[in-house]
C-alpha cells in the first residue's frame, strides 16, 4: 500500500471517531507522524477529499498548517447528486477510481455496481480523441450514478 493511500485511510479512520462532520489536523504533525513531507499531506487531501467526492477542505497558513476537512453529504442520495453536481464537464480515470472507491467505502454501491462503473468509464472503451475522452467519461458516469 502507497503511503498516499495510508494517509487517506488514516483520515477516514479521523472521521469515524468524530461525532461532528469536521476534523482538523495539523499538517507537519501528520507529515512527522507518516515520516513523509509536508507536500504529500497536502496531495492526499487535494486529490482525495475534493468537492466531487464530498468534502470541503478549510486550510490555515502558519502554526505548522492547520486542516479543517468538513464532509458535506450526509444521507446517499444527498452524496450522489453532490458528485454529480461538482464532476463538471470532464473526469480523468484516476478520479473515477477514486470516486468509485468513495462510493464502496461508503457502502452507496455494492462491488458489482463498482465494477460496471470502472468498465464502462475505462480508457480501453473510451476510443476516443484524448480531448473528449474525459467528457464522454463525465457522461457516462454521471448517466450511471443517476440511475442507481
Amino acid at each position: 500500500m502507497r503511503v498516499s493511500d495510508v494517509i487517506e485511510e488514516f483520515i477516514k479512520e479521523m472521521f469515524e471517531k468524530e461525532t461532528n462532520d469536521f476534523i482538523e489536523i495539523q499538517r507537519n504533525e501528520l507529515a512527522e507522524y507518516f515520516n513523509c513531507v509536508p507536500s504529500q499531506i497536502n496531495y492526499v487531501i487535494s486529490t482525495r477529499f475534493k468537492p466531487s467526492q464530498g468534502y470541503y477542505v478549510e486550510s490555515k497558513r502558519g502554526g505548522g498548517g492547520s486542516i479543517k476537512i468538513r464532509k458535506v453529504a450526509t444521507t446517499h442520495e444527498e452524496y450522489i447528486m453532490h458528485i454529480i453536481n461538482n464532476i463538471g464537464n470532464a473526469l480523468g480515470s484516476s478520479d473515477v477510481d477514486i470516486l468509485i472507491s468513495d462510493l464502496l467505502s461508503y457502502s452507496i454501491i455494492n462491488e458489482k455496481e463498482a465494477k460496471l462503473l470502472k468498465v464502462a468509464t475505462n480508457d480501453k472503451v473510451l476510443k476516443l480523441p484524448v480531448n473528449l475522452k474525459d467528457e464522454v467519461r463525465a457522461r457516462i458516469f454521471k448517466n450511471m450514478l443517476l440511475n442507481l
